[in-house]
C-alpha cells in the first residue's frame, strides 16, 4: 500500500514537472515568434517592389540597388556609423580604463562610482538629452558669446555618456572573474605599473571591452532622442544638421510611409549582427574546448 502510493506521488510530480516544461518552452517559442516573425516579414518584403508590406509584386533586387544609389539614405548611413564608431571607441577607452582604477579603488569609493554608474543606466534618455542641451546652450551663451556649438562634438559626447556606463558593466564581471593577486604578481616579476595593466589586466577583461564596444554601437545606432536634441551641422551633411537614420525615418514618417529602400537597408543589419552574433559564439565555443584540452585542465 505504502510503494502504491508513493508510485502515485512520483507520478503525479513528474507530470507536474512535465507541464512545467512544456508551459516554460511554450513561453520561450511565442516570445521568439513575436520577436522575429515581424523581421522575417520585413525582410522577405525586401525583394519586392511593392511599396506596401503585405503586396507581393514578384521577386526582385530593385530595392537594393535603389538604396545604394539613394544619396540621402548613404549620407545618414554614413553620419549613423561615424558616429557609432566614434562614440564607441572612446567608450570602450574611458570605461575600460575607469573599470580598472575603480576595481582598485578604497570600497567607499568604488561603491560610490557604481552608485553612480547605475542611476546612469536607469536614467531615461530624454534627462540626458535635456540636461545636456541645457548645458551646452549655457556655455554657447556664456563662454562663446552666444555662438552656437551644436556639431558633431556635441553629439559625439552625448553618444559617449550614453553608451560609457554600459561599457563599464560590461568590464566589471571580467574584473571581478579575474585572479585578484595577478596585478601584482606581475609587478613582482619586474613589470612595470603600465606593462603589468597592459599585459596581465587588460587580456582577462577583453571580452567584456568587446561586449562593450558591440553593445555601445547599438545604442548609438538606435538612438534617436539624444541626436534629435545635440546635434548640428557637420560630417557627411556639411553646412546641413547632422541627419542619422533614426532622425530621418523620424522626418520621413512625418511627411508620409517610409521609404521602400530602409526595408532593404534593416535586412542588412540584421543580416550583418547576426553574422557578428554566430561568429562570437563559435568563437567562444572554440576557445572553451581549446580551454579543456590544455595539459593540467
Amino acid at each position: 500500500m505504502v510503494k502504491s502510493t508513493y508510485t502515485d506521488n512520483e507520478k503525479k510530480l513528474r507530470q507536474k514537472a512535465l507541464w512545467a516544461k512544456i508551459l516554460g518552452q511554450s513561453f520561450i517559442w511565442i516570445v521568439l515568434i513575436l520577436m522575429y516573425v515581424p523581421i522575417l516579414v520585413l525582410i522577405a518584403f525586401s525583394f519586392t517592389e511593392a511599396t506596401e508590406l503585405g503586396t507581393w509584386s514578384g521577386f526582385s533586387f530593385q530595392l537594393y540597388a535603389d538604396l545604394f544609389s539613394s544619396e540621402e539614405i548613404m549620407v545618414a548611413l554614413g553620419n549613423t556609423l561615424i558616429i557609432a564608431v566614434c562614440s564607441a571607441l572612446i567608450s570602450v577607452i574611458l570605461g575600460t580604463t575607469g573599470a580598472i582604477g575603480i576595481y582598485y579603488s578604497k570600497k567607499r569609493r568604488r561603491m560610490m562610482v557604481e552608485g553612480i554608474t547605475q542611476v546612469q543606466v536607469a536614467n531615461a534618455e530624454i534627462v540626458i538629452a535635456l540636461s545636456l542641451t541645457v548645458m551646452f546652450v549655457f556655455i554657447g551663451t556664456y563662454i562663446f558669446n552666444g555662438a552656437n556649438i551644436f556639431s558633431f562634438w556635441t553629439l559625439l559626447i552625448g553618444h559617449v555618456i550614453l553608451s560609457l556606463p554600459f561599457v563599464y558593466l560590461n568590464v566589471k564581471p571580467k574584473l571581478q572573474q579575474m585572479d585578484p593577486a595577478l596585478y601584482e604578481a606581475a609587478l613582482d616579476l619586474g613589470c612595470t605599473q603600465r606593462q603589468a595593466v597592459r599585459k596581465a589586466i587588460i587580456p582577462e577583461v577583453l571580452p567584456g571591452a568587446f561586449s562593450g564596444f558591440l553593445l555601445a554601437i547599438t545604442l548609438s545606432l538606435d538612438d534617436f532622442i539624444v541626436t534629435a536634441f545635440l546635434r548640428g551641422a557637420g560630417l557627411l551633411s556639411g553646412d546641413a544638421t547632422i541627419e542619422t537614420l533614426s532622425t530621418l525615418v523620424q522626418a520621413k514618417i512625418k511627411k508620409g510611409p517610409i521609404p521602400t529602400e530602409m526595408r532593404a537597408l534593416t535586412t542588412i543589419i540584421f543580416l550583418v549582427v547576426l553574422s557578428i552574433v554566430i561568429g562570437m559564439t563559435i568563437y567562444s565555443n572554440f576557445q572553451a574546448k581549446k580551454a579543456k584540452k590544455r595539459p593540467g585542465r
